[in-house]
């Protein structure tokens, strides 16, 4: 599924290769080229689960939301894109000062137009943001090339603050209805699913201790009766998309 769907790296391009193949090298997309147009493909792709594309937004901010007792000071989107979910998450933490990053500079432009009480930045190497209560990552880890992520686990753990959270949503590559929206997605021309066993060893290698994982979007919104069961369904390897958190080890 797709919430916010942006990335964290971009590199420029390298030849194909199939999204099964974690090793192979992979054609980087070029965010920038698709910052006019995002919304539209995102509805495209993922029409097929759900005619509302912010429905994936409100949806993964709402289980953070509710899951979290603690003050919120600052929030940190990881790979925000357009923002997409910013408007959702300053709902979510009013108090909160919101800040967003990307390598996509056209999409952060895109960001900022919409959302003028956050703070947005290029993500480059050397930023330093201070430290945050939630980093809030969504649908960005597949668009790290594997070998990059443990240096991106390890940038996002360097701005955690104490008793803070890194809150990452992926795709979950054991769910057909998943695989069929990435394959015909074009931004996801150089996706390379992970499992939540190798999102759990990136938090541990970067010294964090997991605090909760999760499947989630089990059931698309037209059959919103039954959205009341999703909360029993957590365990369940099938969800479109799998949540997983870690903190600072104590």
């Amino acid at each position: 599924m797709s919430g916010n769907e942006s990335r964290a790296k971009a590199p420029t391009a390298h030849s194909t290769t199939s999204r099964e193949d974690a090793h192979a090298p992979v054609e980087k997309i070029d965010f920038d080229d698709y910052s006019a147009d995002y919304d539209a493909l995102l509805r495209e792709s993922t029409k097929l689960y759900a005619d509302d594309s912010e429905y994936f937004a409100r949806y993964k901010v709402d289980l953070i939301r509710n899951a979290i007792r603690r003050p919120i000071a600052r929030v940190l989107e990881y790979g925000c894109g357009t923002g997409r979910n910013i408007a959702y998450l300053q709902a979510a933490f009013p108090d909160a000062e919101i800040v967003g990053t990307d390598v996509s500079a056209a999409s952060l432009r895109v960001a900022a137009e919409a959302n003028p009480r956050a703070l947005f930045e290029v993500e480059r190497e050397g930023l330093d943001l201070g430290a945050f209560d939630i980093i809030f990552v969504a649908s960005v880890f597949h668009h790290i090339p594997p070998v990059e992520r443990p240096a991106v686990m390890a940038t996002l753990a360097g701005r955690l603050a104490h008793g803070g959270s890194i809150d990452i949503f992926e795709h979950n590559p054991f769910n057909p209805v998943t695989r069929r929206i990435v394959s015909s997605c074009p931004f996801d021309a150089d996706a390379v699913l992970l499992k939540p066993a190798e999102l759990r060893a990136l938090f541990r290698g970067a010294g964090l201790d997991l605090q909760r994982q999760s499947y989630c979007l089990f059931v698309p919104p037209k059959l919103s009766w039954l959205l009341p069961l999703e909360k029993h369904l957590g365990w369940l390897p099938l969800g479109g998309q799998y949540w997983v958190s870690a903190g600072q080890a104590r």
